[in-house]
């Protein structure tokens, strides 16, 4: 990430994320499907019921074809099933924030 001069931060569950103050500060989420208590598509959606839509990468050890479906239609902007090529998961994450500097949405 730094890379491409991005800062990343690691969260061990979905919840901790959503008590931490990097939630206004984030700009795009990258997030696995099999988490702890609250799985990365619960994840999104609970931060769209709460007014704080974010762009999202989901990322799966476990490709299923229901997962994508859903994921996709509830706005997650790129599905990758492991394993993936670095390349392949920079260009969610690029396309995800500009699609927010589009929206107007601050990354």
């Amino acid at each position: 990430m730094r890379s491409i001069g991005l800062i990343a931060k690691a969260f061990s569950s979905g919840e901790d994320f959503l008590r931490s103050p990097e939630l206004s500060r984030t700009g795009c989420l990258v997030v696995d499907f099999d988490m702890p208590k609250m799985n990365g598509l619960d994840l999104y959606k609970t931060l769209s019921g709460l007014g704080k839509e974010m762009p999202t990468v989901l990322i799966t050890a476990y490709p299923s074809d229901d997962v994508r479906t859903r994921a996709l239609q509830a706005g997650i902007i790129c599905y990758l099933p492991k394993p993936f090529a670095e390349s392949d998961l920079l260009n969610c994450i690029q396309t995800a924030l500009a699609r927010a500097k589009g929206s107007g949405d601050v990354p």
